[in-house]
């Protein structure tokens, strides 16, 4: 028999250390980060915390969306989303540490994007957005025309119409629609890696997502909560022989771009993301001239406001949602 197989088992069980809290919310959109200053992560990606709905809170009160696939709010870099549709409904978070650490567990702070959550994603309440007028009546989006030379480097989840795909240079969503992007992802097919591209989304009032790198989804997850903006900007070789264009319209009428894309491109009313149009060109030319967008139905006023002249004004600098 070898030594190896002679050899005791190591114990593969390692005690962390662990504490759980309840946290009770009234109803409405929340955002939960890592307060600043804190120890950042290991190598085994501790400390860390993970929120779920609480034991005893009945199923379809409580929404929990993290920006990782597996739930997990690592280091100082995640956040959660948290929808509470009925409250006071309560969470459970709980704190993971290493077995020794010296540093107290990770603290948390909570920020409030809107208040109380209707039912119907159609009436969502989006913090500091404007209201569509009760008297305008909200079409039906129309699918953009599909040719076959479109590619699908963009992907993104639009409110009423589900997942759509388009192409760099091509619009993604329907300006004038007023069917709001929930989330995206990009990943260029072609002419760049997805390592040299990496993006944003505009959650709430000061508050954006961590970077996401190319492919990866941006925004949130099956809670019908709209990005108010985004921001895109290359890296490594790409950055040196490209630049970004941006030009975004929202559902209440407002048209920006193009812009570079290294700052936030938002509305001044912080209305919802309805579409956006991503550029990528060579550094020191111009970029050509963008097809037309698909309109939406002509009896909308908002569909009218969008298709006016971009403004000049540039967009406003946001602080990540990640702690230093």
């Amino acid at each position: 028999m070898s030594n190896a197989a002679e050899a005791p088992r190591q114990n593969r069980v390692i005690d962390l250390k662990a504490g759980a809290h309840m946290m009770v919310l009234d109803a409405g959109i929340f955002c939960i980060f890592h307060a600043a200053g804190q120890a950042p992560a290991g190598p085994a990606g501790l400390p860390g915390v993970r929120i779920s709905r609480a034991p005893g809170t009945p199923p379809g009160i409580v929404t929990v969306s993290t920006f990782e696939e597996d739930g997990w709010i690592g280091g100082s870099n995640g956040a959660a989303l948290v929808r509470v549709m009925r409250g006071p409904a309560a969470v459970l978070v709980t704190t993971y540490q290493e077995p020794g650490s010296a540093h107290a567990a990770p603290r948390l702070q909570v920020a409030q994007l809107a208040g109380p959550v209707a039912t119907a994603p159609a009436q969502t309440v989006v913090p500091d957005a404007a209201p569509v007028p009760p008297a305008v009546k909200v079409p039906e989006p129309v699918a953009a025309p599909v040719t076959e030379a479109a590619s699908k480097d963009i992907s993104a989840h639009i409110q009423r119409r589900g997942d759509v795909t388009s192409g760099i240079g091509h619009w993604m969503g329907i300006p004038g629609s007023q069917g709001w992007i929930e989330g995206f992802s990009i990943a260029p097919e072609k002419g760049i890696p997805a390592s040299d591209i990496e993006y944003q989304a505009v959650l709430g009032k000061g508050w954006l997502s961590p970077w996401a790198e190319g492919g990866q989804y941006c925004g949130s997850r099956g809670m019908a909560l709209p990005i108010l903006g985004l921001r895109v900007r290359l890296k490594g070789e790409s950055a040196k022989k490209l630049r970004i264009r941006l030009t975004a319209s929202f559902i209440d009428g407002t048209r920006l771009g193009p812009v570079d894309g290294s700052e936030a491109l938002e509305a001044e009313s912080l209305a919802p993301l309805e579409a956006f149009l991503l550029e990528i060109v060579p550094e020191g030319e111009d970029a050509p001239k963008p097809a037309a967008p698909a309109k939406a139905a002509p009896k909308a006023r908002a569909a009218k406001a969008a298709q006016a002249p971009a403004k000049p004004a540039a967009p406003r600098k946001r602080k990540s949602v990640t702690a230093s």
